[in-house]
């Protein structure tokens, strides 16, 4: 938990009411936003996040992944349900929730003609950071975000990543207790997402609540203890990924067959009445062949290729695998979602690039 500050003081001085570690730092309650049009953004949406927490909100696009975040960010008003914040009301008092958390949006808002030091310090000075506390934390954050040897450098000669860093410094002068990090990788490269998330490993090591919300399903199985799936505005699942994984119900054998569609669809028809899996395994045709989930996959998968084989098929590549969140969200929501976040665009302009 972050420890007390000017800011913080004056919250609770307000409202009487401060963040304390036995206390959820989200706890909903059949939130629901319907815009003025009719469109039902999200519905009955309940969910209880723990201090500490390293909390994932995955869900496709149009979900209603940025809608929730906007409502626990006091950014939009629900239109029903109870909403606490680090113990705050969110309606009633959303001036003690804006000042007890911090906020990442998908766009980054460093000033690009400041450098990194400055725009930290204009930070501090906006969250109302004491004056005489503002250069140690300055230099804190900065380590911390991995730009000390550039603090003095203009954010324009930034790579993406840099700026996604430095954002997120920003976000945290007033140590809140709490930050929402709304996708907050998208068109990163491998290598600066991969920083970036090593900086919210260490923010949340030093226990600062983190609620991601994001599209990349690889980057909430590396970094969420727990995740909630939401799909057109309603939460359909919640588990740790493992506990996600397991609901797959087995193992998963990819197999490439040589030829088209044709080709592929009788290699599913083959596997759906192989003799290996019986009546419990679930095929799905891909790009390359097809799909088999079963908890046979590993023992029986070669017997499947016999038989592929004996129907006169070319098979051109065979793995088994354990699920991954990809095939969670299959399961779940009969959809893929993208799964790797290099396949964003690469944001890394020339100057800087680290």
């Amino acid at each position: 938990m972050a420890r007390p500050n000017s800011t913080t003081e004056r919250t609770q001085e307000r409202s009487g009411t401060e963040p304390s570690p036995g206390r959820h730092a989200i706890d909903t309650r059949g939130l629901n936003l319907t815009y003025g049009d009719g469109t039902e953004a999200v519905e009955d949406v309940s969910l209880s996040v723990p201090a500490g927490e390293f909390f994932g909100f995955l869900g496709p696009n149009g979900a209603g992944k940025t809608t929730t975040i906007k409502v626990l960010a006091t950014l939009l008003k629900p239109t029903a349900g109870d909403v606490r914040v680090n113990g705050f009301d969110a309606v009633a008092d959303p001036q003690a929730v804006r000042e007890s958390i911090g906020y990442m949006a998908q766009e980054t808002s460093v000033d690009e003609e400041l450098t990194a030091r400055e725009n930290v310090r204009f930070a501090c000075e906006a969250y109302g950071v004491p004056r005489g506390e503002r250069e140690d934390r300055i230099d804190e954050l900065l380590d911390l975000a991995d730009l000390a040897e550039v603090g003095d450098k203009r954010a324009e000669e930034f790579s993406g990543g840099m700026k996604k860093r430095l954002d997120a410094a920003t976000a945290l002068v007033h140590r809140p207790p709490l930050v929402f990090l709304d996708e907050p990788t998208t068109g990163l490269d491998p290598k600066a997402r991969n920083r970036l998330w090593d900086y919210f490993r260490r923010i949340n090591d030093q226990g600062t609540t983190i609620f991601l919300t994001t599209q990349y399903l690889e980057e909430a199985d590396q970094l969420c203890d727990r995740i909630s799936v939401i799909l057109d505005g309603e939460i359909v699942a919640t588990g740790s990924p493992d506990d996600l994984k397991r609901r797959v119900g087995g193992e998963i054998l990819d197999i490439d067959v040589e030829g088209g569609a044709g080709e592929r669809e009788r290699a599913a028809d083959v596997a759906r009445s192989a003799d290996p899996f019986g009546d419990e395994a679930t095929v799905e045709v891909t790009e390359d062949g097809v799909t088999v989930t079963s908890r046979a996959a590993r023992e029986r998968g070669t017997d499947l290729l016999v038989e592929l084989r004996d129907a006169g098929l070319t098979v051109t590549g065979f793995n088994v695998r354990s699920p991954t969140l990809d095939d969670v969200f299959l399961a779940i929501t009969g959809e893929h979602v993208e799964s790797d976040a290099a396949a964003a665009a690469d944001n890394a302009p020339t100057g800087v690039n680290r």
